[in-house]
């Protein structure tokens, strides 16, 4: 598989090199940080929720909420651009709009709005970097919230207005909350890269110990067999 991303191939020869050199890889670049839950959330609906979260590589942000009970299914994709540009070597360029996404479909029931936003800000990536995540760098790797419905904006926004205000991060969260007008999946090879991939660097340095921190910091919601879009689709 080609890969026009140049971070994901630093740092994939920056994984293969530390292994060569007998460093511990299973060390990511952006470590997990402990954050209290939401003081304001949703209350708990009846049927499937829809949220979208952008933030950096979708590949580990997907990997991490396939792993959360609750979850029905989590799609890799494109959110903030048109349909005409939402593909991945177009997307990569970062003129398109689009960021590289997660669709997450889940029972509120099982898992609340707010639960996965603590997830998403504690282990899935870090929301104080601009248009960057680790060795990732453009716009389409940028942090935002693509919200459904008004009160998903509330919880968000109160959120991280929360966050900021306890100091929870070193800097000031610059995820920003946009309206979801628009998701469109990734291509097949995309889906599911995390469990497929197990041994490729960039998602050992990168996304498993973001598995890792899931299961250590979030042992209640952590399920081991991810709900996978090959299975869902099949």
């Amino acid at each position: 598989m080609s890969m026009s991303s140049n971070g994901r191939r630093l740092a994939a020869f920056l994984a293969v090199a530390a292994f060569l050199l007998g460093a511990d890889v299973t060390v990511a670049a952006e470590e997990a940080v402990v954050i209290p839950p939401p003081d304001v959330d949703e209350a708990a609906g009846s049927g499937t929720e829809t949220a979208i979260f952008a933030g950096g590589c979708f590949w580990g942000v997907q990997g991490v909420f396939q792993h959360v009970k609750g979850v029905e299914s989590a799609v890799s994709g494109y959110a903030g651009g048109t349909a005409k540009t939402a593909q991945y070597e177009t997307v990569s360029t970062g003129s398109t709009g689009h960021a590289e996404a997660v669709e997450v479909k889940f029972d509120p029931k099982q898992v609340s709005y707010g639960r996965l936003l603590q997830i998403f800000f504690s282990v899935a990536h870090n929301p104080t970097q601009l248009n960057y995540q680790g060795p990732d760098r453009g716009t389409q790797y940028r942090s935002v919230l693509f919200v459904s419905h008004p009160q998903q904006r509330k919880v968000a926004e109160r959120y991280i207005d929360q966050l900021d205000k306890a100091h929870a991060f070193p800097r000031p969260i610059v995820t920003k909350v946009s309206d979801a007008d628009g998701f469109y999946p990734a291509e097949a090879y995309h889906q599911d890269f995390l469990t497929l991939n197990p041994t490729y660097p960039y998602i050992v340095y990168n996304d498993l110990p973001k598995i890792e921190s899931l299961k250590s910091l979030f042992p209640a919601d952590y399920r081991s067999q991810p709900v996978l879009v090959g299975k869902t689709k099949g």
